[in-house]
C-alpha cells in the first residue's frame, strides 16, 4: 500500500462524504482511507458506508469509531492503524485538488528515489494548495528553511509523510492548534528529514476551521512562540522577526487573504520562486 489517507471527524455531516468522495475519485487506487471518528451520532458514518459501498471500495476503508480528546489525539489514534508507505491527513471539508493528485505524487516519489543515495528514512513530499476563500493557489516554498519554518510551512493537507516520520513519536497533543506544526519542525531540526517539493496543487482548503476562531487565533500565536523558541536559535528568531518587519508582513497577510488581490499576489510569489531558481 503506497498511501494512507487519514480523515478525522466528529458529527461532520456531509463534509465527511464530500471529502472521502475526492479520495475515491483518485485515478491511483493504491491507497487506504483511515477514518477516525470520535463517536458521531449524526448519521455521517452510515452515509460514509453507503458511499464506499456504492463505489465498491469497501476494502479500501478502515473505520475506527471511539472517543478521543481532540483532533490531534484522533490523528495519533489513526496512525496506529495505517499500513501505507506515506500518510496524508485530510480534514472534513477539505478535498484533493483533482483526481490525479495521488498519481502525480506517486510519480514524484519514484523520481525522487531514482538515486537510492538520496533516499532517507524520513521524508515529506509536499505541494501547493487552492484556497476556496480567495479562489487562488497558494504556492509552497520549494525549499524548507528556518524562515519557511517560522512563517509558513505547508499545511498538513498538502504533506505526504513517510510512515517512518511517526514511528518514534506522533503529534504532541498538548498543542491544541499547532501540534502538526511542532511535529514538522521536529522532523526538520531534530531528525534531518528530507523535504521534497512537488510543484502541483494537492488540496483544496475550505478555510474557516477550528484554528481560525478568535480564541484559537490567540492560542495559535502563543503556541507558535513556544514552538519556534524550542527549535530555532536566538539568531534565527531575530532574523525571522526582522524579515517579517522589513517585508511588511501585516500588509502582505492582508493582500494574500483579500479575494480581489490574492491571485495576483500569489502569482508574484510564484514568479519570485522561479527568479530565484526554485521552480
Amino acid at each position: 500500500m503506497r498511501f494512507s489517507v487519514v480523515v478525522v471527524c466528529y458529527n461532520a455531516g456531509e463534509k465527511l462524504t464530500d471529502t472521502v468522495a475526492t479520495i475515491l475519485d483518485q485515478s491511483n487506487k493504491d491507497y487506504e482511507i483511515v477514518v477516525k471518528d470520535g463517536g458521531s451520532t449524526d448519521g455521517s458514518l452510515e452515509a460514509l458506508r453507503g458511499l464506499v459501498a456504492a463505489r465498491g471500495m469497501e476494502d479500501h476503508l478502515q473505520l475506527i469509531s471511539e472517543k478521543d480528546s481532540g483532533i490531534y489525539d484522533a490523528m495519533n489514534a489513526a496512525l496506529k492503524h495505517v499500513t501505507g508507505e506515506y500518510v496524508i491527513f485530510m480534514n472534513c471539508g477539505d478535498a484533493f485538488y483533482d483526481g490525479q493528485v495521488l498519481e502525480k505524487v506517486s510519480k514524484a516519489i519514484d523520481l525522487a528515489h531514482a538515486d537510492p543515495k538520496e533516499q532517507t528514512a524520513r521524508e515529506v513530499f509536499y505541494g501547493n494548495r487552492y484556497l476556496d476563500p480567495t479562489k487562488s493557489v497558494e504556492y509552497a516554498s520549494p525549499k524548507i528553511t528556518p524562515l519557511t519554518c517560522y512563517r509558513n510551512i505547508p499545511c498538513h493537507q498538502c504533506c505526504f509523510y513517510s510512515a517512518s516520520c511517526f514511528t518514534e513519536r506522533g503529534l504532541e497533543p498538548k498543542f491544541r492548534i499547532r501540534a502538526d506544526y511542532e511535529h514538522f519542525l521536529w522532523l526538520c531540526f531534530e531528525k534531518s528529514a528530507r523535504f521534497i517539493h512537488v510543484n502541483e496543487c494537492i488540496a483544496r482548503y475550505e478555510g474557516g476551521g477550528y484554528s481560525e476562531s478568535e480564541e484559537n487565533v490567540k492560542r495559535s500565536a502563543a503556541e507558535h512562540k513556544e514552538i519556534t523558541k524550542k527549535y530555532l536559535s536566538a539568531w534565527q528568531l531575530f532574523y525571522c522577526k526582522a524579515y517579517m518587519v522589513v517585508t511588511l508582513q501585516p500588509l502582505r497577510h492582508f493582500v494574500a487573504n483579500n479575494p480581489a488581490l490574492s491571485k495576483g499576489y500569489n502569482k508574484m510569489v510564484r514568479g519570485i520562486y522561479r527568479l530565484l531558481g526554485r521552480k
